[in-house]
């Protein structure tokens, strides 16, 4: 079955980085989108950024534009979201998910299989 296992989450000091990845299984990694989400306590879950099956394309939401990069390795079946200049307002917990066939965005709605999650906490 569709497998997605989140890693690398931490607590940080504004202004540092870290790097989560995403190990896919299950399914052939290199035919889907996959995405990063974040949920903060009491918001909504939000798009961060998507990258295409052949990691051709990539689309960002417009507060992490220029800070966060996602990438992936199909070989490896891995995703990963390199995060930099963190801000407080960061801080949530992340999920990688795999986007429906053919279809790819920032909208949750465009996915179908989503991980359990990795906390993200960043301190002012």
């Amino acid at each position: 079955q569709v497998q997605l296992v989140e890693s690398g989450g931490d607590s940080v000091q504004a202004g540092g980085s870290l790097r989560l990845s995403c190990a896919a299984s299950g399914y052939t990694v290199p035919d889907y989108y996959l995405g990063w989400f974040r949920q903060a306590p009491g918001k909504e879950r939000e798009g961060v950024a998507v990258i295409s099956a052949q990691g051709s394309w990539t689309d960002y939401a417009d507060s992490v534009q220029g800070r966060f990069t996602i990438s992936r390795e199909n070989a490896r079946g891995m995703l990963y979201l390199h995060m930099n200049d963190l801000k407080p307002e960061d801080t949530a917990m992340y999920y990688c998910a795999r986007a429906r066939r053919y279809l790819g965005s920032l909208r949750a709605s465009d996915y179908d299989y989503w991980g359990q999650g990795t906390q993200v906490t960043v301190s002012s």
